[in-house]
Parts: C-alpha cells; sequence; structure tokens
C-alpha cells in the first residue's frame, strides 16, 4: 500500500514511521530540503511517553518543492495499489501553495486510484480542499494521538488515543463507507501500525466533539501560559474554561451536534490525561507562528452567526490570542 504523508509535524513523524514499519510504501513530504534529506538518511526516531523505549524507523522523506517530484512518484506508482494520502499539516498551512501540491500528487495517480485523509482540527479546510479537488474520494478524521516533535527526524508519541475517519461531501450525500475494501484495508493498515483506527458514518458528531475540546483547552493554554494540566488548577481560570465550554456547547447543539452526556468532565479528562501537554495553540506562540485560533474558535463563532446566536467568549479569545501572534512587518 502506497501512503503519502504530508507534513513533517509530530504526528506526520509518528503515522509515517509506524506505517512505514507496519509494511506500507511510505513518503513524508515535508516542507524543507533539509528535513527531507535528514529524514531519508536517518529514519525517524521513535520514542514512546519518558522515554521508555525508542527505535529508528526507515523512511523515504520527499521535499515537496523537489524538482525531480514526478519521476519519485512514478518510480512508486509502478508498484500498483491504491494510493492514500495522509494530510498531516497544521490548518493555518492549507493554503493555495498546499492545494496546488496536492492537485500535482492527485493528478500523478490518476484520480480512480487515490484518496486523501484530513486530519486537521477545526473548521473550514474541508471546503477549500474539495473546491480544489472535487472528484477524489476525500475522509476527515479525528485523531486524538499524542506526539510532540523533538526535531527534524525525531518524535516523542506522548499518548495513545484514537482515530476516526468517514468520508466528506460538500452535499451532504455519501458511500456506505462498509462496501469499501480498499477503505477497510487503509484502516487494518493504520491498525497494524498500532493506532486505534475506526470507521465512522457520523464523523461530524465527532468532529463537533472535538472542536468542543480544542475550543477551550487550546485558547486558554495559549493566554495562561500554562500546560493542559495546569489549566483547571486555578479558581478563576476553571470558572472561564466552564464559562467557554457552556457557550460553545450551545453552539455546536445548535449547529447539529449531539448534546454531549459528560462533555465538562471529558475536557477535565483531557486535561488530567495530558496534564504534561502543551497544547499545539501554546506552541505555537511560543514559537512565534500564527496558531489556528481563526478555525478552531473562529470556527464556533462563525457557527453561531450562522444560526443566529452570539459567542462573545469566543469572540474575546479569538483576539486575546491574536494579540499574542507575531506581529506583521509593516506593523511597528
Amino acid at each position: 500500500m502506497q501512503i503519502d504523508v504530508v507534513g513533517g509535524g509530530s504526528i506526520g513523524l509518528l503515522f509515517g514511521a509506524r506505517l512505514a514499519e507496519a509494511g506500507a510504501d511510505v513518503v513524508i513530504w515535508t516542507r524543507s530540503k533539509e528535513q527531507a534529506a535528514l529524514v531519508s538518511e536517518r529514519g525517524v526516531l521513535v520514542r514512546e511517553l519518558g522515554g521508555s523505549s525508542e527505535q529508528y524507523i526507515a523512511v523515504q522523506g520527499a521535499w515537496v518543492q523537489d524538482r525531480n517530484f514526478f519521476s519519485t512518484l512514478t518510480a512508486r506508482k509502478n508498484g500498483g495499489g491504491k494510493r492514500w494520502i495522509l494530510l498531516a499539516v497544521k490548518q493555518t498551512s492549507v493554503n493555495d501553495q498546499l492545494l496546488a501540491f496536492l492537485d500535482r500528487l492527485v493528478s500523478d495517480s490518476g484520480e480512480s486510484d487515490v484518496a486523501l485523509v484530513c486530519l486537521q482540527n477545526g473548521l473550514g479546510h474541508m471546503e477549500k480542499i474539495k473546491a480544489k479537488l472535487p472528484s477524489i474520494p476525500l475522509f476527515a478524521a479525528v485523531v486524538t494521538e499524542g506526539a510532540r516533535r523533538i526535531d527534524g527526524h525525531s518524535v516523542e508519541h506522548t499518548g495513545k488515543g484514537e482515530l476516526w475517519m468517514g468520508e466528506w461531501t460538500a452535499n451532504g450525500r455519501k458511500r456506505d463507507i462498509s462496501e469499501d475494501n480498499s477503505l477497510e484495508m487503509f484502516v487494518s493498515m493504520l491498525q497494524s501500525a498500532g493506532f486505534a483506527s475506526f470507521l465512522s458514518n457520523e464523523l461530524e458528531n465527532r468532529i463537533y466533539n472535538k472542536l468542543l475540546i480544542n475550543a477551550v483547552i487550546n485558547p486558554l493554554t495559549a493566554i495562561f501560559d500554562v500546560q493542559n494540566g495546569q489549566l483547571p488548577m486555578h479558581a478563576s481560570r476553571l470558572q472561564l474554561m466552564r464559562a467557554l465550554y457552556t457557550e460553545t456547547e450551545r453552539v455546536l447543539v445548535q449547529a447539529g451536534m449531539q448534546a454531549p452526556r459528560d462533555g465538562w468532565q471529558t475536557v477535565m479528562d483531557v486535561c488530567r490525561n495530558t496534564s504534561r501537554n502543551v497544547s499545539s495553540m501554546l506552541s505555537d506562540i511560543r514559537e512565534g507562528r500564527a496558531t489556528e485560533i481563526d478555525t478552531i474558535n473562529g470556527g464556533v463563532l462563525m457557527l453561531a452567526r450562522q444560526y443566529g446566536q452570539q459567542a462573545p467568549l469566543n469572540e474575546a479569545v479569538i483576539e486575546l490570542v491574536k494579540a499574542l501572534h507575531p506581529k506583521p512587518d509593516t506593523e511597528e
């Protein structure tokens, strides 16, 4: 099975390495030429939580701007079989340049032989991708696996989770995924790689549930500069968490999410179970990068306006997090 992992971040390295170890023909496509060479020459070092074990796994790396792009793909395509693209970049990276790259990947494979699985948080990216690639099978995935990139070819597996995936279509008409043998084979490969993976015909509800958790934990850890486990340890922060949760849940239920039975407790459990984790949004702030706030809390605000609701807390945390973003070059 041929799998192109697009993105050399924590999730891309973890999934690419484990899938290669399980026997898939994997290429990890990276933003920099240096990282691609590092992955190809040294493999990916996967370290389990706390350093209990670690191993190097041989994987092919490739630079997204490589001029030998098509010759690399053609050599692999001769091997036959279904080809899967695993999009493992942040939502903020889903731009025109990336979409053009995906279009080249798909065009070389032939639309009947390729499918795309998107691992992004937040809302809005699936519409962009479907507009650019309207004919190929497109799948959204909700991933709760924990990973932390150490360097360009090393990743720490910080927590076991699950992967749920289902087909995404703009018009809402979906095939019965239980009848798709190639999809079953892909999920089986993920399971062989050590990832608890499942198919879902109701993925939208899972997307909303993950969005609910992210919309509470991510912005507040970024604003207060604390690890996940520290967030609820202060009474005022806990009160703000609860208020933001209540507002976000109300908006998402109005948008079609099934009201979670123990949603607030789930948020608290995530904080406890990932207590040492630095959220992706806080990591971006610390590294001087723009965050995914527009697609997480911004997605909640978009839904609120769509359904005629107010979401003042979501609106406030958006502005607070953006105030922590790096200043544009034109700003003094």
